[in-house]
Order: structure tokens, then sequence, then C-alpha cells
């Protein structure tokens, strides 16, 4: 498995809905970070998933570095 790129030294601010899943980028590589487009294949990651349960504004990891999945947990901050 290769290793992420790093997108942004910054989370995406996103305003989610409630019920809806989200398909955030694990791989760096995506031209609509945070979100997947299908720029993985063939590096052995896969997006994951995120299902809002309720509406409001997330912090998606832009860094691709975060210990909690999706959302970002400030680990930009000693890249």
């Amino acid at each position: 498995m290769s290793q992420a790129t790093i997108a942004q030294k910054a989370p995406y601010v996103v305003d989610v809905e409630a019920g809806k899943s989200y398909y955030w980028c694990a791989c760096g590589k995506s031209q609509t970070q945070p979100f997947c487009d299908g720029s993985h294949q063939g590096s052995g990651m896969t997006p994951l998933e995120y299902k809002a349960q309720e509406a409001g504004s997330v912090y998606f990891c832009g860094c691709k570095h975060s210990d909690k999945g999706a959302l970002c947990d400030g680990n930009h901050k000693k890249l």
C-alpha cells in the first residue's frame, strides 16, 4: 500500500446534511478534495465513508495523517 499525498496542511470545512454519506479521499490525489473522485485506483487505498449524524459544519482532514480517520485531529500542525 502506498503512502497518502498531503492535499493541504489544514482541514476542509464542509457543511453536511444529516443522514447523508460522504466518501473522504484517503489517498490525497482526488481533484475534488476532501472527497473521493476515484484517483486512488491501483494505489491499494480506498475512501472512508463518513455518515453525518446531524447537519452542520464538519472539519475533514486535509493532510491525510489524522488518527481520527476522515475528521481532522490537528496532526497537520506536526507536518
